[in-house]
């Protein structure tokens, strides 16, 4: 049974006609395009897919769905459709589509019809991956890793954060990526303390941390992999840092597998973090899915309660972060098994120092 079909057979407990999907993943994940112009409707009798002129040639080849090529607005098309089949009942993806683009579906929508918010219908499939999926996020994971190591060879103190984040980028290029799978993280000594950092014009200097937040995307999969490096030799401070971080991170991997919840999961790192007494220093979850996208379900979080299951691709990503010193995150991409899971990410974890 394809994606489609699925969600099809889930329509009639869900007392809709037909699902109008508007994001771009889902979209692709259900039919197959990949066009960066597209909305879907799947409904019992099938699947149709509206985008412009210049997919038609894409959309043949990619799509398993009835095309219709569309001069103008998708969703006027769309309405068509569901003024012709007569539908009632039509659900679209509340926290996926633009406030401009459900107004104008919920003003041209026939009398007799209705909209119905759904979220998460798409995504939950999309939570356990097919053998293919999988074998592309192992590719895309390698990439990464492949195009990590090439760059730390070019690495030098003078260069600056957007100087390495810019090898980091054209090294996944070199190696296949179709591009960053995210912004490239390139953080050098305070500025590692800040999660989400933006490379800057800092040189990375001496004697201080580095952390490299990186993935890419190859056949439309992302990978995600941070690694510390330390500049120059590392001080008591910073090695007992990356100690106990470590050793939350390898606690979270050994948590993970089938039918354990995700917020098991985060709070086996957070307990590894209290008792190092550094817990106040870990501001977000313990990881987070990836596929199609860099982050979707499940979310690792204390409290989350969704249930893994094998074949579920996570990221574990503990980390410790203070001001005016640095931080320290480590993380792996691992695939849920009935037994445990898999380590896809193979850069070795040591404090690499540079």
């Amino acid at each position: 049974m394809t994606p489609d079909e699925r969600v099809a057979q889930q329509l009639p407990e869900l007392k809709l006609d037909a699902l109008i999907v508007s994001a771009l993943p889902n979209v692709r994940y259900l039919c197959g395009f990949t066009g960066s112009n597209a909305l879907l409707i799947v409904s019992r009798e099938g699947a149709t897919l509206f985008t412009d002129p210049r997919y038609t040639i894409r959309a043949a080849q990619e799509s398993n769905a009835r095309v219709e090529v569309v001069k103008g607005s998708l969703f006027a098309a769309a309405l068509k459709l569901i003024k012709k089949k007569k539908w009632k009942k039509l659900g679209f993806e509340a926290n996926r589509i633009p406030y401009g683009s459900y107004a104008e579906l919920d003003k041209g929508l026939p009398s007799k019809s209705s909209l119905h918010p759904v979220n998460g219908l798409v995504e939950h499939q999309r939570m356990v991956k097919t053998p293919e999926e999988i074998a592309r996020i192992r590719e895309s994971v390698l990439t990464n890793s492949r195009a990590f190591d090439s760059a730390v060879k070019q690495l030098k103190q003078s260069m600056t954060e957007t100087d390495l984040a810019a090898e980091l980028e054209y090294q996944m290029r070199l190696h296949g990526a179709e591009k960053p799978a995210f912004d490239t993280i390139v953080a050098a000594g305070p500025n590692s303390a800040l999660p989400h950092a933006q490379p800057s014009n800092e040189v990375l200097g001496n004697n201080r941390l580095l952390l490299i937040d990186m993935g890419a995307m190859k056949a439309g999969y992302a990978s995600d992999m941070t690694r510390m490096l330390h500049l120059g030799k590392p001080g008591q401070k910073a090695r007992k840092l990356y100690k106990a971080v470590l050793e939350a991170q390898l606690a979270g991997i050994s948590a993970v597998r089938e039918n354990t919840t995700a917020g098991a999961v985060d709070r086996s790192t957070r307990q590894i973090l209290k008792a190092h007494g550094y817990e106040e220093f870990f501001v977000h979850s313990t990881g987070h899915g990836l596929g199609l996208e860099i982050h979707e379900p499940p979310r690792l979080g204390r409290k989350d309660k969704t249930v893994l299951k094998a074949g579920m691709v996570v990221t574990i990503e503990p980390g410790v972060y203070m001001e005016g010193f640095g931080g320290i995150r480590i993380e792996d991409t691992v695939l849920v098994t009935k037994t445990g899971c898999e380590i896809l990410t193979p850069t070795p974890k040591e404090l690499i120092v540079a």
